[in-house]
């Protein structure tokens, strides 16, 4: 018998069977039914106007999305500080970057004078009558050369290179508080670091060992004995910049610096003398080195005079001043069979053309 909605000669074959089997497939089960939470507004809620057509959830259950939030803002986080400290770190340095600081090779010479050394009242005119007549005073006499790039470095880093060895040459020459005994830290901070312990046991133990001379490293004169009759020091050089390999500069520096000197405690109608010193230096540079403007200082040649060959050059260098001469006493013997005997001494005399001709 067909259902009230079934026409009287029933429902034609293959075509679908009124409303509920249309909508057979959305039917909820018994389960589903009871599952179901049914709620009813209350008459205000229902004759208001601005009620809500979803009912919010409970902060707990809209508590999810700040949870992602969170953890997305961590994950943004440390991935932030694993890429800052892989580029500290530099995990794909060359093996020419992590190559440890060269030890400073160094020797100072003391160039003793034939006669008596030369002095005069007036400073000036002990420079206008000798080969320092045209030097410049301070930095002025340590001009930067013309620049270019190379194969492997821009010219902002050659440029950098040559500005960090002519700050190493003026700080460790041409301050007046470095040379008379004083400061050291202005020179030490321009070294690499990997040479800053050598530097530090120079400067406490000095030896003449071709490695902890505190004269290799800078100028240095003893202030109980003389002083700076003119603290406008003069220097006249070069600096040649040039690529060592594709991971290193090479800068070397030729100075000549000179120092007008009256005995300490001396008034200013005292005769000055001047004190020539020649400095040879060869710097290397890595880019860490460029980027901290610091310096590998691996070669170091001094020549400095007037002064005597008996007393050791490595803690400070001993001016002659004006109307003493040299003592002329052999040097201390060395033995070659010795493996820790001392290298050798190193004398030189002083030409009479480098003293003032007054």
């Amino acid at each position: 018998m067909g259902e009230p909605s079934d026409p009287p000669e029933g429902t034609p074959e293959g075509v679908p069977r009124g409303g509920d089997d249309e909508y057979r497939s959305v039917v909820f089960d018994e389960t589903f039914v009871r599952a179901a939470r049914l709620q009813e507004f209350s008459a205000q809620e229902r004759i208001t106007d601005h009620t809500p057509a979803v009912r919010r959830l409970p902060a707990a259950r809209r508590s999810g999305l700040s949870r992602q939030a969170l953890v997305l803002v961590l994950l943004i986080a440390v991935a932030f500080g694993t890429a800052v400290y892989m580029g500290v770190r530099h995990p794909y340095r060359t093996p020419a970057a992590e190559r440890p600081a060269e030890p400073l090779r160094m020797t100072v010479v003391p160039l003793a004078p034939e006669g008596p050394v030369p002095g005069a009242r007036d400073v000036g005119q002990l420079y206008a009558h000798s080969p320092a007549a045209r030097f410049r005073a301070g930095a002025e006499g340590v001009p930067l050369p013309p620049t270019r790039r190379t194969a492997n470095f821009s010219d902002d880093q050659v440029v950098a290179a040559l500005l960090t060895a002519k700050d190493y040459v003026v700080r460790s020459a041409l301050d007046p508080a470095v040379v008379t005994g004083g400061e050291t830290r202005a020179v030490r901070v321009l070294l690499d670091s990997g040479q800053q312990e050598q530097f530090d046991e120079s400067i406490d133990r000095p030896a003449a060992d071709g490695r902890h001379a505190v004269t290799g490293w800078l100028v240095r004169f003893d202030p109980a004995r003389v002083r700076l009759a003119d603290p406008h020091i003069r220097a006249r050089g070069t600096l040649q910049a040039a690529e060592a390999d594709s991971a290193t500069l090479e800068v070397t520096t030729d100075h000549t610096v000179v120092y007008a000197l009256r005995p300490a405690g001396a008034g200013p109608d005292a005769q000055a003398s001047l004190f020539t010193v020649r400095r040879e230096l060869r710097f290397r540079f890595d880019r860490e080195d460029l980027r901290l403007h610091q310096a590998e200082l691996v070669v170091s040649h001094v020549q400095a005079g007037p002064q005597s060959c008996a007393l050791d050059p490595a803690p400070r260098l001993h001016p002659l001043l004006a109307g003493q001469r040299a003592q002329h006493t052999a040097p201390p013997g060395t033995n070659p069979y010795a493996p820790d005997t001392p290298a050798p001494a190193l004398c030189g005399t002083l030409a009479e053309a480098a003293q003032p001709r007054l």
